[in-house]
């Protein structure tokens, strides 16, 4: 079972998506709140797999909420509500962790297989919609210098792996381009995280665009 905590201040996203999640025999909605302060408890007290969490909130906002969850023990999972894919909080949401976003406007019929793509921990992120977020960014060159800093400590084949993590590809489909095991691959991603400071795939592959490295 998939568990999942909606954090929305609009109460009647957060009754949709309980209904829509709700209606899959895997995932259940354990908890709701409308702040980030509240959702923060309601991580601790439930320890979901997955946080659906919107930015724009009275109080603690959900920026400062997905900091807040990343520093707990084993923490889950967020991915981002927001009413639009090119708004730059959501960069900097990634940034500081979320594992991808999700326009409110999402097909009913396709939030449930997103879900469960987050909780098998795969990046919720389209490769177009991060040219576009980080296109938009005013960091510009200090961004790239930055990130390609970060690259000199990688090898050639991982710098090759982040590029594709950076084009939105799992494990396997990066495992079936360079004719590698999976399991390969899985060494390869570990050991860049680690050299990036990275949490998860979509800081590392922020940083992929950031470099430049992601061919179209």
């Amino acid at each position: 079972m998939i568990r999942v905590v909606v954090v929305d201040d609009e109460p009647m996203v957060c009754v949709f998506l309980r209904t829509i999640l709700g209606s899959a025999e895997d995932i259940e909605v354990v908890a709701e709140a409308h702040d980030g302060a509240a959702g923060v408890e309601a991580v601790a007290r439930h320890l979901p797999d997955i946080v659906l969490m919107d930015l724009r909130m009275p109080g603690v906002d959900g920026l400062t909420a997905i900091e807040r969850i990343g520093e707990l023990p084993s923490p889950p999972v967020v991915v981002v509500l927001t009413t639009f894919d090119a708004d730059q909080y959501v960069l900097r949401a990634l940034r500081a962790g979320a594992a991808g976003f999700l326009v409110k406007s999402t097909p009913p019929e396709d939030l449930i297989g997103l879900v469960r793509v987050a909780a098998e921990g795969h990046t919720v992120l389209s490769a177009a919609a991060t040219r576009r977020l980080v296109a938009a960014s005013t960091e510009g060159r200090p961004a790239r210098d930055r990130a390609r800093g970060l690259l000199e400590p990688l090898t050639e084949r991982e710098t090759e792996v982040l590029a594709l993590i950076g084009k939105g590809l799992s494990n396997a489909q990066i495992a079936a381009g360079l004719h590698l095991s999976e399991a390969t691959i899985k060494g390869y991603v570990s050991r860049m995280l680690d050299k990036l400071g990275c949490v998860n795939r979509t800081q590392a592959g922020l940083i992929a665009h950031d470099a430049g490295i992601v061919n179209s």
